[in-house]
């Protein structure tokens, strides 16, 4: 019997996923624990969890539509249910907005998933929108909404980001940017180019060595990077919706079309010049100069200035 027909293989994809809400959930038994870095670690193992249980059953053709379905209910728990009551149980249980603002976020993840589902049967979209998420993913919200603890886990003590109205200000913008219409880059569709290659393997050597040595730093600098990317992710569905020859272009005449544009918008100073490998000279005018044109030499013309007597 084949591994593509192989009931057990077939049922991988999902245990994972039944493992990634485990993990989500695990993270609540953790805050009431008091134990801060156990509930990030606890949620961070949950995003890596569904990272692959989606490329897992690609890989071994075990896509199913209760696969799908059971993928999105445990975000929901993971990422929606399980932050919302970690939050809670660790500073705002003593106040009677807390768990307003707990259900707003947990239902605005909600919301997100049954979103990201329809947007899946939409035929209609154009071929660049699946280079983009629209609004902040469920993985990415759920450890965004965790950082204040993530923050206060690495400095080991509470500060200002702990308090309970910074938290609840905090949980109220992720849940929006969840919901929103913002969008964000999808990594499953970035190009990495050759020359890029090198360069990037050597960073992921660096992130792996903060990962080690400081995780929960790394992991609030990841999240502080994910945000600050949002405007540029804006900015480049905007430019990819204006230019249709560019959707199914790769990355190198992309980025040639890109400077076309920027050329013809007069973003960018033309080029000089060069003859010979050398920048070309450009001779300014004498201060002196006569001005009716330049005033010729007796000596440059090689012509004697004969000299009357006084």
């Amino acid at each position: 019997m084949s591994m593509r027909t192989t009931p057990g293989i077939r049922l991988l994809p999902n245990a994972i996923t039944v493992l990634a809400m485990c993990a989500g959930l695990s993270a609540v038994q953790f805050a009431l624990e008091g134990n801060l870095r156990g509930s990030v670690a606890a949620v961070a193992v949950a995003a890596v969890l569904d990272a692959l249980d989606g490329r897992v059953a690609r890989m071994l053709d075990a896509t199913t539509r209760m696969g799908a379905e059971l993928d999105s209910l445990s975000d929901s728990i993971s990422f929606g249910v399980a932050p919302a009551l970690t939050i809670y149980a660790w500073q705002l249980q003593h106040n009677r907005i807390g768990w307003v603002i707990a259900l707003v976020f947990a239902v605005c993840m909600v919301l997100r998933l049954a979103r990201f589902n329809t947007l899946l049967d939409d035929t209609e979209q154009p071929s660049y929108a699946k280079e983009f998420f629209v609004g902040v993913p469920a993985p990415a919200a759920g450890l965004l909404a965790m950082l204040p603890i993530i923050v206060t886990a690495h400095a080991e003590r509470p500060g200002w980001w702990s308090e309970p109205v910074v938290i609840m200000v905090w949980m109220v913008a992720i849940a929006a940017l969840a919901v929103s219409r913002v969008p964000t880059l999808s990594l499953k569709t970035i190009k990495v180019p050759p020359k890029a290659a090198v360069p990037l393997l050597v960073l992921v050597v660096v992130l792996a060595g903060g990962i080690i040595l400081f995780p929960l730093f790394s992991l609030a600098t990841a999240l502080v990077v994910y945000l600050l990317h949002i405007p540029y992710a804006t900015y480049r569905k905007r430019w990819l919706a204006s230019h249709p020859e560019a959707w199914e272009a790769p990355p190198r005449e992309r980025r040639a079309i890109r400077r076309r544009t920027q050329r013809r918008l007069g973003l960018r100073p033309p080029l000089r010049r060069r003859v010979a490998g050398a920048a070309r000279r450009v001779r300014l005018p004498r201060r002196n100069s006569h001005p009716d044109g330049p005033r010729r030499s007796w000596r440059r013309l090689e012509l004697r200035r004969d000299r009357f007597p006084r």
